[in-house]
């Protein structure tokens, strides 16, 4: 049991300094329209990987269009940018799920009856 909690604290680790990285207003509004582009549970994985892609070149092209700023790639050789990319990752994967299962309830009607 103890073993299992000290799993547990390692996923919620990771996911904590992943999610430290993200933008939440960028990252809920990406999602939000990943969440109105999926149509079916199947490609779940690909939206959330697109809108992880997405992500990361908001991340790169904001600073550029907002300051003026020099292009700058992402330190693509760095370990800890692909942890916190793959934490990212299924953090869309998550609120994407949350956010395309309350469309398909919530307005699955269309308003028709």
């Amino acid at each position: 049991m103890d073993q299992l909690i000290h799993y547990l604290n390692e996923a919620l680790d990771f996911f904590r300094k992943g999610f430290a990285h993200v933008n939440a207003i960028l990252g809920l509004i990406i999602a939000l329209f990943a969440a109105f582009q999926l149509s079916s549970w199947k490609k779940l994985w690909e939206i959330a990987l697109a809108a992880t892609l997405v992500h990361i070149a908001a991340l790169v092209l904001i600073p550029v269009i907002d300051h003026s700023a020099p292009l700058r790639l992402p330190p693509l050789m760095d370990l800890s940018f692909w942890r916190d990319t793959l934490a990212v990752y299924v953090g869309y994967i998550i609120i994407i799920a949350v956010f395309f299962f309350m469309r398909t309830r919530l307005l699955k009607g269309g308003g028709h009856h």
